[in-house]
């Protein structure tokens, strides 16, 4: 981009189709008309998203430090906000940054005791259910005989 343009939400809003495609992201405008057909996830997801500001979807697919040097390539201009505009994309607080280490791993770990403790109920309940059939077969012979 050599000179500092800005466009408005109603300038990108006509720009929403194959043939003229504006995005914004992270309240920058970018012209995908060329890359439309390059997308790897398909026109669609493009056009889904055309002349409106894309940013949640973008960052919630997880786009590779690739994309966003493709991204860079394609900027058009700066979004200028006009009173009335939709807010702009605010990414959701990490309760768990300082911590980046345990949170990856405790998220983890909090669903894996949760299967482990289906799995251990099952198999108890197995256990019982092969109990009582046994106890039932045998007319309780084995529990009171002895006495």
């Amino acid at each position: 981009m050599s000179e500092t343009q800005e466009l408005t939400f109603k300038d990108v809003a006509s720009h929403n189709s194959k043939k003229d495609l504006y995005v914004v992201i992270h309240d920058k405008v970018y012209d995908a008309t060329k890359f439309i057909d390059e997308h790897p996830g398909g026109e669609e997801v493009l056009l889904d998203v055309g002349g409106q500001d894309a940013t949640e979807a973008f960052e919630d697919v997880g786009h590779s430090d690739e994309a966003r040097t493709i991204l860079d390539g394609l900027e058009k201009a700066a979004l200028k906000r006009m009173p009335g505009d939709p807010a702009g994309y605010q990414e959701s607080p990490k309760h768990f940054s300082s911590q980046p280490s345990s949170s990856s791993s405790g998220g983890g770990a909090g669903a894996g005791m949760g299967v482990m403790f289906y799995a251990i109920l099952l198999v108890g309940a197995g256990l019982a259910y092969g109990a009582f059939q046994y106890l039932q077969a045998n007319g309780g012979k084995e529990a009171g005989g002895k006495a």
